[in-house]
């Protein structure tokens, strides 16, 4: 029980992360969409802004649910633990996968934003938004695999149940 109160409270933990990384996002966005006003930083502020939109809508989304799935997966080792091989695991082999299709997003993402950096004029709003890109894809790529080795080592204890 124990482990399930902590993967599900570690993902509660890293829910809050994003949000408040998203708001910072945010902040950052409207200061230099109301304040700086160049190119550069205002295309900064479109990329900046756009990630922190999913940011915060996943971060209140799992932030939600995790005490639901806490109390579902407790529940289910104490009435039903046939269910943990036949539910749980195969919903965290898919969370598994899902976490490894958004890396080799963020990842590419990052690599065009980095060709972008290298192609582009100096201080214009592609630039801009290619930087703004570049720091939310790193932010997010660290933080699901961090949420991925999590996973992982939740599944092998899910697989090790009787």
């Amino acid at each position: 029980m124990e482990t399930i109160a902590t993967y599900f409270s570690a993902e509660r933990d890293e829910s809050m992360l994003f949000m408040a990384v998203g708001a910072l996002a945010l902040a950052a966005s409207a200061y230099f969409l109301l304040v700086v006003r160049k190119p550069f930083f205002n295309g900064m502020a479109i990329t900046l802004s756009v990630v922190a939109a999913l940011q915060i809508i996943v971060g209140i989304t799992i932030y939600q649910r995790s005490p639901l799935d806490t109390a579902r997966v407790q529940l289910m080792v104490q009435s039903a633990p046939q269910q943990i091989k036949s539910e749980e695991v195969p919903r965290m082999q898919k969370v598994i996968l899902n976490f490894k299709i958004y890396l080799g997003v963020e990842l590419s993402l990052l690599v065009l934003s980095i060709v972008v950096l290298l192609l582009s004029l100096p201080e214009t709003i592609i630039r801009g938004a290619a930087m703004g890109l570049a720091i939310q894809a790193v932010f997010t790529a660290v933080l699901d695999l961090a949420a991925m080795r999590r996973g992982d080592a939740y599944l092998t204890w899910l697989l090790s149940q009787p």
